[in-house]
């Protein structure tokens, strides 16, 4: 096997063109995970116009691109999958069967660790003892959204009714519905935009939005519109007012949540959750495979979900001094946060704080 390093810049059209067909194949191969847009060329092209330290690693067997793994390289050597943090799926993309030594491939891209926080199913030759395995929801609509809406109502009967009832009663209280599953609108985004931030800020969380690049990192992906990853703006209208939004990624089989926001003056209504239904609803009309909620514990998840994949957090090490560094730094952080998360005991007080800390700096 024989393994470049390239600049994202680099690849060739057919380099991309090989990577793009592999993912168009994922589904049928028994791989639709590889076939998420964040796992896209596109995806990786943009992070590098927004980010330094970008690189492809292209594995190549009898002269044949086999593999993609997109990365970001600090200074020392030390590796994370790219857009950690932001991505729901990372990994390397292959043909069916490739094989491939993880330390191998670390040792060509200069690495000493390679971390990755949402690392896709099928990826054994990265998972070693430090790695710890999380739920992904996902709404199958592969067949079709009525056969999705009556598993939903068998599942979660309450959930549905009373999101379908607020869908009715929106509808007659501020104005006839209106879902626009690929909205082009630039000033919709923006509103999106700025419902998230205060979202985020109302409820004691960081503002990813208050990072200039990932503001530029969004707006070049709303205009980005390949077969392995497309920008996809939805909102609801009530009337002509918009009062619900969703910015996410597609692939020809996959719909990758990334972030929905709403108008809190109709939280009442929930328009939130009767957006998701409309998307799914346009999801299975396009007939897409699935709609990916993304790792974490959400009521609304819970609800609306068919079944869950499985993604990965952790890193691979190879013996470098600046792997032992690195995981002694990140390692309790992790461990803290996910452990966090996964007691509810722990979890409710923190959330709880952190909006009380988010009113008082809101006013609100």
């Amino acid at each position: 096997m024989e393994i470049t390093v390239h600049r994202p810049g680099e690849l060739t059209g057919a380099e991309r063109d090989a990577w793009a067909e592999m993912q168009a194949g994922a589904r049928a191969a028994g791989a639709p995970q590889l076939a998420n847009p964040f796992l896209s060329p596109a995806f990786a092209l943009a992070v590098g116009r927004c980010r330094s330290g970008v690189r492809i690693a292209v594995l190549r067997e009898d002269g044949r691109p086999a593999g993609f793994l997109p990365f970001q390289r600090s200074a020392l050597g030390v590796g994370r999958a790219i857009g950690l943090g932001l991505s729901d799926a990372q990994g390397l993309v292959h043909r069916p069967g490739l094989r491939w030594d993880a330390r191998e491939l670390l040792r060509a891209c200069g690495l000493s660790v390679l971390e990755f926080d949402h690392l896709v199913a099928g990826q054994d030759a990265f998972e070693t003892r430090s790695f710890g395995r999380f739920a992904s929801p996902v709404i199958e609509v592969d067949q079709g959204f009525e056969a999705y809406l009556a598993g939903l109502r068998a599942r979660s009967p309450k959930f549905a009714r009373t999101t379908l009832a607020k869908e009715r009663r929106l509808g007659r209280d501020v104005g006839p519905l209106r879902h626009v599953h690929d909205e082009r609108d630039p000033a919709a985004l923006r509103t999106l935009l700025r419902w998230k931030s205060a979202q985020y800020r109302r409820t004691g969380r960081g503002d990813r939005f208050a990072h200039p690049w990932i503001v530029r990192l969004v707006q070049q992906l709303f205009h980005t519109r390949t077969e392995s990853c497309t920008g996809l703006l939805s909102v609801l209208y009530a009337g002509e007012r918009p009062v619900a939004a969703h910015f996410g990624l597609r692939s020809d089989s996959v719909l990758a949540c990334w972030f929905p926001a709403y108008d809190p003056h109709f939280a009442k209504y929930s328009p939130g959750l009767v957006l998701h239904l409309g998307m799914a609803r346009a999801a299975a009309a396009e007939s897409l495979g699935y709609l990916d909620l993304g790792r974490g514990a959400k009521d609304y998840k819970d609800s609306f979900k068919t079944r869950e994949l499985t993604v990965s957090e952790g890193w691979v090490m190879r013996r470098h001094p600046a792997a032992p560094v690195h995981w002694a730094r990140r390692a309790p952080v992790r461990a803290l946060r996910n452990a966090v998360l996964a007691r509810p005991e722990w979890f409710e007080p923190a959330d709880r704080l952190l909006k009380r800390v988010g009113r008082l700096r809101t006013g609100r």
